[in-house]
């Protein structure tokens, strides 16, 4: 096989603290070890890739790396017998990108265990625009429904909501019959969340510490992207028996609440780590594959090609973007 190129982060230089990223030729050998190589189609841009990229939290502690937290793309070898040349697969998690060599190449190599066949119903540019975002939102959705939220409850709020996982949260909710209110601080995206489901558009200011425990029912559930000020908000805003899930902490890792919403009135918060076993990693998928289908995937997707990397992470980091970056890797 050819030399391939990828974009691989090298230990910071001497006064650095960001690590030296660059488009590098390698070969298979210098990847990752593991039983499937893929030829990767599309990966995409993370938050969570922008701040690796950046050396900010630490997020990749080995270097040489590769990074791209999800990828999709075609079979080329397996040792595995679960795997076949020619399969479609979609890998997120587990790591890559972080501790082992992710989708920022041409070519990856995975453990099995990681990769899992295309979902019926979806192309490999469509998992890849919804990716590690899209499986977030779905998961969301899914532990919402499975603890009791239904469209005749009442509203759900979406934080976060021009960002990868907030855009595809309210265009499931919307689709799937939920009355979505997005909180954002962009003011030029109304449009965007309006076309996505969104039927109420709230400033991000409104949601500040009021200095009491409770404050007026609005919300029959909650999706939150980015922790701190904003979640303790939720919380204090839930109906009886309303349901929040929380994934980010952009906002701050630490928020202020108190128990009266749990005990008063009952609400429940629920973590979402993505890093989910593979028996749930499937059904989730299935459903966006079906039931949770966003209809707009191609307004939320921003395609660049794979030389664009850079700066797309520098746009990401100065809150310049919106929605996903796809990322073209073939051609």
């Amino acid at each position: 096989m050819s030399r391939f190129l990828a974009y691989r982060l090298h230990a910071p230089t001497a006064g650095a603290s960001a690590p030296a990223a660059r488009f590098v030729e390698l070969d298979v050998d210098d990847l990752s070890p593991g039983e499937v190589l893929v030829r990767v189609a599309w990966s995409s841009l993370n938050y969570k890739d922008a701040l690796a990229a950046a050396g900010i939290n630490a997020i990749v502690r080995q270097y040489p790396r590769i990074g791209g937290i999800d990828l999709t793309g075609t079979v080329v070898a397996s040792s595995d017998a679960r795997f076949r040349e020619g399969d479609p697969v979609v890998v997120h998690g587990f790591g890559i990108g972080v501790d082992h060599d992710g989708g920022h190449a041409q070519y990856a190599r995975v453990k099995a265990d990681w990769a899992m066949p295309l979902p019926a119903g979806l192309s490999l540019r469509e998992a890849a625009t919804l990716g590690a975002a899209g499986y977030t939102a779905g998961l969301c959705l899914h532990w919402m429904e499975h603890n009791g939220l239904a469209p005749a409850r009442g509203k759900v709020v979406v934080s976060g909501a021009t960002g990868g996982v907030g855009s595809i949260a309210i265009d499931m909710l919307a689709g799937r019959g939920y009355a979505v209110t997005a909180l954002t601080g962009k003011a030029a995206e109304l449009d965007y969340l309006r076309t996505l489901g969104a039927a109420e558009i709230l400033p991000a200011e409104v949601a500040k510490a009021t200095g009491k425990p409770l404050d007026p029912a609005q919300w029959a559930g909650a999706v939150d992207a980015v922790g701190g000020e904003v979640l303790a908000w939720m919380l204090r805003t839930l109906q009886p028996d309303g349901v929040a899930t929380a994934f980010g902490n952009a906002a701050g890792a630490q928020f202020d609440a108190t128990v009266l919403p749990f005990i008063l009135r009952g609400v429940k918060l629920i973590g979402i780590n993505a890093n989910s076993p593979m028996a749930l990693r499937s059904e989730v998928w299935a459903k966006i594959a079906d039931a949770y289908r966003p209809r707009h995937l191609d307004l939320v997707a921003n395609e660049i090609a794979f030389q664009d990397i850079p700066e797309a992470m520098a746009r990401m980091l100065a809150r310049q973007s919106r929605g996903r970056y796809l990322v073209r890797m073939e051609g």
